[in-house]
C-alpha cells in the first residue's frame, strides 16, 4: 500500500508492505538508482518506509523481501523489467 501526501513540489510517500510470511523486506526503485533500502518493522508486523519524492514524477519500484523474492505493491500497477519480472509503477 502507498499513501501519498504532496507538499508543494515534494510528495512524502509512506510505502506499507504486510509482513505475514517473510522476516524482512528493502525497497528498490528508480529514485535512487535502485539502490536497497531496508523498511522498518511496526508492532503489527507490518514493514514501512517514509520518501521524499517531487510531485508529478514516475518512478518504477519494488519490494525484496528475504534477500531474494521481488514483490509488487498490489495497489499500483506495474510494467515489465529488463530482467524478466515486473515492477511498480508510482506516479506521485
Amino acid at each position: 500500500m502507498v499513501r501519498i501526501t504532496r507538499r508543494g513540489k515534494r510528495a512524502w510517500v509512506t510505502f506499507t508492505l504486510g509482513g505475514d510470511g517473510f522476516e524482512s523486506a528493502r525497497i528498490k526503485g528508480e529514485w535512487n538508482g535502485w539502490q536497497d533500502e531496508a523498511m522498518k518493522r511496526k508492532r503489527d508486523g507490518d514493514f514501512y518506509i517514509v520518501k521524499v519524492l517531487p510531485v508529478g514524477e514516475r518512478f518504477e519500484f519494488g519490494y525484496l523481501v528475504d534477500e531474494g523474492r521481488w514483490m509488487n505493491d498490489e495497489a499500483l500497477p506495474t510494467t515489465g523489467s529488463p530482467f524478466g519480472s515486473t515492477n511498480s509503477v508510482l506516479t506521485t
